[in-house]
């Protein structure tokens, strides 16, 4: 074979490019083969900048770091998958001895609990705003306020619950209505119950109680009273005049809450059937009296009550309320104002009508209410019920006893608001 051209490295197959004596290779070597150790390089001559050797160790001389480090590619975040939040632990498993810095309630969890339905973010974000406000409010019985809340409603929409013959509906009453009066029967007013084992736990009576307050505040608390003194949680039906059935608002709580109207057969019917009735005879010549006249009995009508009572044989309980007649003091009346409104008086009071709607606020005033002993009807019978002077005379008896009482309360009472 004849001798071959030799071309260099580096020299691209052009002539004259390498053909040189050079003792180090050309750049395109050096790049081919990893680099020289003969020759040293711009990083390597400054100390400063390069990264320290390994030191040697007693197995043999270590590998070299790799001059150039690759960067990882960063991993790509993935969005979980949305889970359902699990539902809180019930108020009654943290105990009497909750901490108070337990975490809050989550109505959001709750509500998708009792809805079985996974909730939007801006709703579970808005609910538990809400958590955190009820908690702030009712401290560690907040899961216990919330839980009560999300399960009312759930029974509202999915129309469990039930409305009685004279509109009573219980579920709205016990959820919604009495807890909301509840802070203004404990805190404001501070109501204070005498003789509540004188309500029947079961079977009909007839609660006949004074009346004062400008507005039938006085009736209410007492329902409040009833439902909390007793161990089933009685429902007091009160019966109402039929100016309270005339008021847009009012005439429909007052039947949802188990009110009726003031006549003798509405009253049978609910004694006969064993509900707890009251009713207030002064009417509005009690509430509408003025401040002067404070615990004075007016006159009692014309003693149908005592007539549904003894026909329905129930026992009368006389009741004394002490306490209603300061918080709205009347020291005058409008009678004109009363007629272009249809109202049977248009009270003035020492904050209204001249502080506005701030008027409206009652008074903290102390309450006493004390249920008097029982006065049997069954041994009479239906007979006496149409006798005038009969009823007249228990009816009379009656208004004594609450008379009576309200002189030994407004004694034991050290003040007004105290």
């Amino acid at each position: 074979m004849s001798q071959a051209e030799i071309v260099p490295i580096g020299t691209r197959g052009r002539p004259g490019r390498g053909t040189q004596q050079r003792t180090t290779p050309s750049s395109a070597a050096r790049s081919l083969a990893g680099g020289s150790p003969g020759r040293k390089t711009r990083a390597a001559a400054n100390p400063a900048t390069s990264p320290a050797a390994p030191e040697p160790t007693e197995s043999g001389p270590t590998k070299p770091a790799p001059a150039r480090a690759t960067k990882p590619a960063p991993a790509r975040a993935t969005k979980p998958a949305p889970t359902r939040p699990a539902p809180t632990k019930p108020a009654a498993a943290r105990g009497p001895t909750a901490s108070a810095d337990a975490p809050p309630a989550n109505p959001a969890a709750a509500l998708a609990e009792a809805l079985q339905v996974d909730l939007p973010p801006a709703v579970t974000e808005l609910l538990g705003l809400v958590g955190d406000a009820a908690y702030a409010v009712w401290g560690p019985s907040a899961d216990e306020v919330v839980a009560e809340g999300l399960a009312f409603l759930r029974r509202r929409l999915t129309g469990a619950y039930e409305i009685d013959e004279f509109g009573l509906d219980r579920d709205l009453t016990e959820s919604v209505i009495l807890p909301l009066l509840r802070p203004l029967y404990e805190k404001w007013f501070r109501i204070e119950v005498i003789g509540a084992e004188n309500i029947p736990v079961e079977g009909g009576a007839l609660v006949v109680a004074n009346h004062s307050g400008t507005i039938a505040v006085d009736a209410v608390m007492t329902g409040v009273a009833v439902h909390k003194e007793t161990p089933d949680h009685r429902i007091l039906r009160m019966l109402g005049a039929d100016f309270v059935f005339s008021l847009p608002f009012v005439s429909q709580m007052s039947r949802k809450t188990g009110s009726t109207l003031a006549c003798a057969e509405d009253g049978h019917r609910l004694l006969t059937k064993g509900e707890l009735v009251g009713v207030w005879p002064e009417g509005f010549k009690g509430i509408g009296k003025p401040y002067s006249e404070r615990y004075r009995l007016q006159r009692f009508g014309r003693g149908g009550y005592v007539s549904s009572a003894i026909t329905a044989g129930v026992p009368i309980i006389p009741t004394a309320i002490v306490g209603a007649e300061e918080i709205y003091p009347i020291i005058g009346n409008m009678p004109t104002l009363a007629r272009l409104v249809g109202a049977p008086y248009f009270p003035v009071t020492p904050l209204f009508p001249w502080l506005g709607p701030l008027g409206l606020v009652p008074l903290p005033s102390k309450w006493l209410i004390e249920f008097g002993e029982p006065i049997p009807t069954d041994h009479l019978g239906a007979a006496v019920a149409e006798d005038p002077m009969a009823v007249f005379n228990l009816g009379d008896q009656v208004r004594e006893t609450i008379q009576s009482s309200l002189y030994q309360l407004l004694q034991r009472r050290r003040s007004i608001f105290f």
